[in-house]
């Protein structure tokens, strides 16, 4: 996913924050159909409001629109953001230092090992076996004295416990056929190209180095990616950033990224380190891997960053909009409320050019809006989660916002009562319930106006 809507921020934003202007709909609108039957704003989620009669000024708005800034999460390194930085002349160390104010430069082994989820719950049958092709030279399975050549196919079948195994080469020979118990790990040859793909992995980005290693589970198959820290950032970098932008914003993305991956690694428990998706950071194996961002990785061999003793926890997302926010009124719980400690180096700052500029003014989403709706059909919208249905519309309460001006939670008010929900869920019920051919709520740095 390049640039995707991902996951990490600085000094305050009190002066110029969209939070400091009045970002209310029920206060912004006052006196208007908002509060047409409404309970009062604020109240708590699940409050039952008493029905009042209604009161339409001629006033009332015919319509509502939502303005916003950014793609993504908003907290730690806006990617574009970091691209900005590094064609205004800033080198990776200067843009990170920005984005992780207080953490250390520090460096670990790029070659220590990582474990990447890459396919979860694969169900084989007889007529729909798991299969795994070793690509560019001969490959080997641990436990078994034999060496297969190129593009021979290994299929896998479950057991009572294990695995069955069968081997043919490109033209049909049969080289194995066996049971085994426990794990298998499957191993790419030491030549140069070697690899081994998982072709019953969904999509076309299924090539990996080192080592795949076969689990049963109760749902299934899980293969999971044995490699070298910066031999998996090849995987991720050019995933996560255009290989082809600035080499400076390309290094910050290689450093992010392996300190994010290491502050991750727990060698000694469970089964894998990281998925191979957003729910970490994106890694589509050798085939992703391009000449710009492993220069990067080369470039940068084993830097991270430290807070302490630690590895630094280096969230990064697509476009902060102009500005960052504090990790804490970001990853809330359902209802808005504040669960996770502040971070000292996820703190949110403004992202501007001295010139007041935003860094990230050339992205795709530095900027959007969604379509005008009236209250009837944000009611419908809103109305189709049972998390924000309120009934009949009467009250948007869009002021709790953090240090960049994001939401923290969105207050409802109609017929029904009030319901409080994190800034979050609102964007994810908006975008799911919204018309499939209108705009997208980008992130959750919104207003009923333009934000400068």
């Amino acid at each position: 996913m390049p640039v995707p809507d991902q996951g990490p921020l600085h000094p305050r934003l009190r002066a110029t924050r969209p939070g400091t202007r009045l970002r209310s709909v029920a206060t912004a609108l006052a006196a208007t159909a908002l509060l047409v039957g409404s309970a009062p704003v604020g109240a708590s989620a699940g409050h039952v409001a008493t029905p009042r009669p209604a009161t339409v000024p001629d006033a009332a708005p015919a319509t509502i629109t939502f303005y916003g800034r950014g793609y993504g999460h908003g907290v730690g390194m806006s990617q574009y953001g970091a691209r900005g930085r590094a064609l205004a002349g800033q080198d990776a160390a200067t843009i990170l230092a920005h984005y992780y104010q207080g953490t250390t430069p520090g460096t670990t082994d790029p070659t220590r090992p990582i474990r990447i989820l890459v396919l979860q719950a694969f169900k084989p049958s007889a007529t729909k076996p798991l299969k795994i092709y070793g690509r560019g030279g001969p490959w080997t399975i641990d436990g078994i004295d034999a060496s297969f050549p190129k593009d021979a196919l290994l299929r896998v079948t479950k057991t009572a416990t294990g695995f069955r195994l069968t081997v043919r080469d490109s033209a049909g020979a049969l080289l194995l056929d066996r049971d085994t118990k426990g794990s298998v790990r499957v191993r790419a040859g030491a030549k140069a190209g070697s690899r081994i793909q998982v072709w019953s992995k969904p999509g076309s980005y299924d090539r990996y180095r080192g080592v795949v290693r076969l689990r049963s589970t109760k749902s299934g198959i899980d293969a999971i990616n044995e490699t070298q820290l910066d031999l998996y950032l090849r995987g991720v970098v050019p995933v996560e950033m255009p290989a082809t932008w600035p080499v400076e914003a390309l290094r910050a993305q290689a450093i992010a990224a392996r300190s994010y991956a290491a502050h991750r690694l727990h060698p000694k428990t469970g089964f894998w380190d990281v998925y191979d998706d957003g729910r970490s950071q994106g890694y589509r194996g050798s085939l992703a891997e391009r000449a710009g961002s492993t220069k990067a990785i080369i470039d940068t061999a084993g830097q991270v960053l430290r807070s302490g003793t630690s590895f630094a926890n280096t969230l990064f997302h697509s476009t902060g909009g102009g500005a960052t926010e504090d990790n804490e009124n970001v990853f809330t719980d359902a209802l808005g409320g504040i669960v996770a400690g502040p971070v000292s180096y996820l703190r949110g700052s403004p992202d501007r050019a001295p010139d007041g500029t935003a860094y990230d003014a050339a992205a795709p989403h530095a900027t959007w809006q969604t379509a005008a709706y009236t209250l009837e059909q944000l009611a419908t919208i809103f109305g189709a989660d049972p998390r924000t249905n309120v009934g009949a519309l009467a009250g948007l309460d869009l002021s709790n916002v953090g240090v960049s001006g994001r939401l923290i939670s969105v207050t409802l008010t109609g017929n029904l009562g009030s319901k409080t929900v994190s800034g979050a869920v609102f964007r994810a019920v908006f975008n799911a319930e919204s018309p499939a051919a209108d705009p997208y709520m980008w992130s959750t740095l919104v207003s009923t106006s333009p934000i400068p």
